[in-house]
């Protein structure tokens, strides 16, 4: 049942990334409902499969707080220069 149900989180967050393209603060929450979803399913596949070892588990959620952390101030250093998040500011022509 939870297998399905973060399954489906990730299809619908991948879905959503892909229509949902006009602000960057959108596609960041985009991106980290797929994390989330992702961190849900190695955890459910750490118990499943070694019973109390979540080094891997760990080990991504370092790597995911990490891309959070690179997209938040990238959004930050875009509203200071640009002075808004529309993905049509980054763009030259």
């Amino acid at each position: 049942m939870n297998l399905f149900f973060f399954s489906y989180l990730f299809i619908f967050s991948c879905i959503s990334l892909i229509f949902i393209r006009k602000h960057l603060l959108l596609c960041l929450l985009s991106l980290e409902f797929m994390v989330l979803s992702l961190l849900f399913l190695i955890m459910i596949y750490c118990l499943m499969f070694f019973s109390s070892n979540f080094y891997l588990y760990v080990y991504m959620m370092t790597f995911y707080v990490c891309e959070g952390v690179l997209g938040l101030s990238v959004l930050v250093s875009m509203i200071r220069f640009h002075g808004n998040d529309y993905m049509n500011s980054l763009f030259l022509w």
